[in-house]
């Protein structure tokens, strides 16, 4: 596999491009490179139902440019934990068919990243009950809840006892998987800040941890308390399955794209707003230049080199909202046309879902 380069710091710039958002911490990565050529990371996912922008396309930016920059990287389907957090109704057997998917998605997009199920790498570690035991002995039941947002769950709902295995058994994978760099969306801080704490205690090494950007569903986000902090307001607004509404679908025409687009919340400013969100993550990320295309009268077509340059435009009520929302309805469905194209060539990998209501 072709190394970035050799430069470390060039390495550590690339594992920090956006949409990475914190990396705990940038000096034990610099350590870690000087001392290791192939470092290993892992993602893990929960198998649920379609893939949309966040879960597959923003995570695979990611994904790529730690395998550019070296890493050995892994993408785990956490089967077990998707059975336990009652995905596709808790069905084992549907959570297996749609792993396959999942594969076939991650493999596409990230063609030098291997695909590990749960259930495969539990079965090849005999260690791995065991030393599920010996973390869970570390932590309290209450710590073990605060981080039951991992899951997107609260300490405050009523559980079953084997769900709250969930954060014990996903602090104990990136040990089993080999992971110096665990990776995940901000919404996975608790666990990896979980494991740094109690890794050492067990004789393992610390872990590193790097968080990646949360895409905003399309909706105006839910009004939460002003005591609410940023994390909670972030998890709260991001794109869901279960709000298909608000999640545009790597298998979305591109009727469907445009029209989930038009009706998306896009507010007079940068912040929260979802629409410029897919433009600076999604958009510009892949394309140098990006063309709104607009009427005569209404000041023609117009390209940018950047998104701070649409932000300005949008901001100085030079760019109107409807022509922002078509903008990166187009280029979205640029990014997606790929995987919806080879998926329908692929139709038994998605007959799992049929009359399968997705709650979570």
């Amino acid at each position: 596999m072709r190394v970035f380069s050799v430069d470390i710091e060039s390495r550590i710039d690339l594992a920090l491009r956006p949409p990475a958002e914190e990396l705990v911490t940038r000096e034990e990565l610099k350590t870690l490179l000087e001392t290791e050529a192939r470092p290993g990371h892992y993602i893990g996912f929960e198998i649920s139902g379609y893939l949309h922008l966040g879960t597959l396309v923003l995570s695979s930016f990611k994904i790529n440019d730690l395998a550019q920059a070296g890493f050995k990287t892994k993408v785990f389907l956490a089967d077990w934990h998707s059975v336990l957090n009652r995905k596709l109704g808790g069905d084992w057997e549907k959570i297996l068919v749609a792993a396959k998917y999942y594969r076939e998605a991650f493999k596409l997009l990230c063609p030098q990243t291997e695909v590990v199920l749960g259930s495969d790498l539990y079965h090849a570690n005999d260690s791995y009950w065991r030393d599920v035991m010996r973390f869970a002995l570390q932590i309290s039941l209450a710590r073990t809840a605060r981080c039951l947002t991992i899951m997107g769950r609260s300490e405050n709902e009523k559980l079953d006892l084997a769900q709250y295995f969930y954060p014990p058994m996903q602090a104990v994978d990136i040990h089993e998987i080999g992971a110096q760099l665990p990776h995940g969306g901000m919404d996975q801080r608790k666990i990896h800040m979980l494991a740094r704490e109690v890794f050492p205690a067990l004789g393992w090494s610390k872990p590193l941890a790097l968080h990646h950007h949360l895409l905003p569903g399309l909706a105006e986000p839910p009004k939460l308390s002003g005591e609410a902090d940023k994390q909670a307001k972030t998890l709260a607004a991001k794109m869901s399955k279960s709000k298909p509404w608000t999640a545009v679908f790597v298998h979305d025409s591109p009727e469907q794209v445009k029209a989930k687009l038009a009706k998306a919340f896009c507010p007079p400013e940068a912040e929260g707003n979802p629409v410029l969100e897919l433009a600076k993550y999604l958009v510009f990320h892949e394309f140098k230049e990006v063309v709104v295309h607009r009427e005569s009268k209404f000041g023609g077509d117009v390209a940018f080199a950047s998104y701070e340059e649409m932000e300005a435009a949008f901001l100085a009520k030079k760019l109107h909202a409807a022509d922002l929302k078509n903008c990166v309805a187009e280029y979205v469905d640029k990014i997606i046309s790929p995987v919806r194209k080879h998926f329908e060539n692929k139709k038994e990998l998605l007959e799992v879902y049929e009359g399968v209501e997705i709650t979570r």
